[in-house]
């Protein structure tokens, strides 16, 4: 044995092993998760009481083994309940609402995703290349679609614009909106949803989002009201825009500061930027909590690498927070920054020149 070996604190290992041991277990539950819902496992349950294994298959048309191996390893990890006694499993209408109104299964198709590109960042790690955002599994375009667009929903009409000094009003009487960065375009689409009179287009330089934001514009009747387009964040073209929106996706550039002084040269007199980043505090010690463990983590497998994939690399990452975004801001030449809300998941600043 080792000195250091004899110095352990046995507890405190057992403490570590057992804190291993749940992460290995959530990286195996993600892939669970991900079965679940291409199925309509959890579908299936909602509302649905207490099921056998047979019972849900049958309603799946899948197989009653896997179903019950599947199953036993949901009521593991609390995602649905057992009943000994009578041998079925419930989905609590909790779990319902987050599993299916909340979309929650897009944050595991996102995470599951981006691990599938693990080789690609061990290589970046030792070269110190980036690895572009239009480079990983298409899982995790959907997944990111999916793990933001319920906190958008909840929160960008009601919430958000009316946040913003005198913006819905220019919306409601047919204000013009970049929204740059859409990727599929969920923004957008809520955006032309709620202000019918606003001229509003997407821009991503991703073909593979546009053309699935074009498509859930169709799906959804706003093709008419929203327009997309394929191009930059330093490049989109235009001025005079009321209001220009960056949904998550600032850190995630490589020259933020050049996307920031090509917005403040196409706004209108009296426009704002909206930029919505993940939630961060400044500093990293006050960032040690799972919000920060999981922005940490998107962001060494997603954000930084697609930062340095490109000019300048600056490589913000997901978790910068407010200070390092006015650094950014103020470098590009905007005056008046003042966040105006945030949620768990995001903070919301109002830019102005």
């Amino acid at each position: 044995m080792s000195p250091e070996q004899a110095t352990l604190d046995p507890k405190k290992v057992e403490e570590f092993l057992g804190k291993a041991i749940s992460d290995v277990a959530a990286t195996f539950h993600a892939g669970l998760v991900a079965i679940g819902d291409k199925l309509g496992l959890y579908r299936a349950m909602a509302g649905a009481g207490p099921l056998s294994p047979a019972d849900l298959a049958k309603r799946t048309g899948t197989r009653e083994r896997y179903v019950r191996e599947w199953l036993s390893a949901q009521a593991a990890g609390g995602y649905v309940t057992y009943d000994p006694a009578t041998g079925r499993f419930t989905l609590p209408p909790e779990q319902a609402f987050l599993m299916l109104d909340a979309d929650l299964p897009g944050a595991f198709q996102l995470s599951v995703g981006s691990v599938r590109d693990e080789p690609k960042i061990t290589d970046a790690f030792r070269t110190g290349a980036g690895v572009g955002w239009h480079e990983h599994d298409g899982g995790v375009y959907e997944g990111c679609e999916r793990f933001f667009r319920p906190g958008y929903a909840m929160n960008l009409v009601s919430q958000w614009i009316p946040a913003l000094d005198g913006v819905k009003a220019r919306l409601e009487q047919g204000g013009r909106v970049a929204d740059v960065g859409c990727g599929h375009g969920a923004s957008s689409i809520i955006m032309a949803q709620a202000f019918p009179r606003a001229t509003i287009t997407g821009f991503d330089y991703h073909p593979a989002s546009i053309t699935a934001a074009r498509q859930a514009a169709d799906k959804a009747g706003m093709a008419d009201r929203v327009s997309f387009e394929v191009i930059a964040a330093k490049t989109y073209p235009g001025t005079g825009y009321d209001l220009v929106t960056f949904f998550d996706c600032l850190h995630d550039m490589g020259d933020p500061v050049g996307a920031a002084r090509h917005v403040r040269q196409s706004l209108a007199p009296g426009g704002v930027w909206m930029l919505v980043e993940p939630f961060a505090n400044d500093r990293l010690e006050d960032n040690l909590n799972p919000v920060g463990r999981l922005y940490y983590a998107a962001s060494t497998l997603l954000c930084t690498p697609a930062s340095l994939s490109q000019e300048v690399g600056l490589a913000l990452g997901a978790q910068a927070g407010e200070q390092r975004l006015r650094e950014v801001l103020t470098e590009a030449g905007f005056t008046r920054i003042r966040r105006v809300a945030q949620t768990p998941a995001n903070m919301v600043l109002e830019v102005r020149a």
